[in-house]
């Protein structure tokens, strides 16, 4: 979608459909609501640049045991980032009822507490990330912004699947765990211009028979599998992405007799494109590649 907006303006973006799988929690209908401002900011002398995210649009877990995703959370300002759920007075959503088994923090943790089987299904997590600055600061043809004003917004909405009990809840049986020299979540990573970036990925799930992996991230990103729970994530960032930030979220997903999946905890990472590693990042818009695992 391409739209032309005056320079040194505030303006939101909208986009809605009704393509949402069965839920449990009612949604057939979605919005999505994006919060620009173009005004340049007194501390940067620039524009914002809103918060940087992917996800998958599908997560899961067993109803028997607890997760907390830390979802990615990146400013390239280096703004506060706080995470909400959809307000139905701001307009953000058409259908605006919370999934009752996860609760967000401001902190963007979605937790999961263990449920009973009667919860178990898909639920659709419709939410929003914003940006506050750390100190007050003045934004062009505006007074000034306290620190409890957000100066953008952007939706994120995904699925969660509450799957059956799984026999054990310990990482490494069933459900995936993370080995090295897997990066850590929210790890900042970099890369020149024309390089290929790897991004090795290793797990282990000592009862599954199948593992695979999952991830959102530049659309020409590559991945390959090494055998033995190895895989590999490759880029290669072109000349016009030169400065950009870009979000990469992964799962390892489990397949034990042959139909029951598990997922283990989501890791995302930035990876920043520099010709220099002494140039300072900037920030970009970026493109997304992924698809339902279920």
């Amino acid at each position: 979608m391409t739209r032309q907006v005056p320079i040194n303006s505030q303006f939101q973006l909208e986009l809605s459909g009704n393509a949402w799988i069965n839920n449990n929690n009612g949604i057939s209908r979605w919005r999505a609501v994006t919060g620009v401002d173009l005004r340049n900011r007194s501390d940067i002398r620039q524009a914002n640049t809103s918060p940087q995210t992917t996800i998958l649009p599908a997560l899961r877990v067993p109803s028997n045991c607890r997760r907390d995703f830390h979802l990615l959370d990146f400013d390239p300002d280096g703004d506060e980032v706080r995470c909400r759920y959809v307000s139905s007075s701001l307009s953000e959503c058409t259908q605006c009822t919370t999934p009752s088994v996860l609760s967000l923090s401001e902190s963007c943790i979605l937790s999961f507490s263990p449920t009973s089987s009667v919860n178990e299904g898909p639920y659709i997590v419709q939410m929003v990330m914003e940006d506050f600055p750390r100190q007050t600061i003045s934004l062009t043809q505006n007074g000034g912004l306290t620190v409890t004003s957000a100066i953008s917004k952007i939706p994120i909405q995904f699925a969660v699947r509450v799957d059956p009990a799984v026999p054990s809840c310990t990482e490494g049986l069933y459900l995936p765990r993370f080995l090295t020299p897997t990066p850590a979540n929210k790890a900042q990573l970099y890369t020149p211009v024309n390089q290929t970036l790897s991004i090795s990925v290793n797990a282990e799930a000592n009862v599954s028979t199948t593992l695979e992996l999952l991830f959102s991230g530049p659309h020409n990103m590559n991945k390959s599998s090494l055998g033995a729970g190895r895989f590999l994530l490759r880029w290669t960032p072109s000349q016009e992405e030169d400065g950009e930030s870009h979000p990469i979220c992964f799962v390892i997903q489990s397949i034990t007799n042959s139909t029951t999946k598990y997922q283990s905890e989501l890791r995302c990472v930035i990876v920043s494109v520099r010709k220099m590693v002494s140039q300072t990042v900037l920030a970009s818009t970026f493109n997304f590649h992924f698809y339902f695992p279920w």
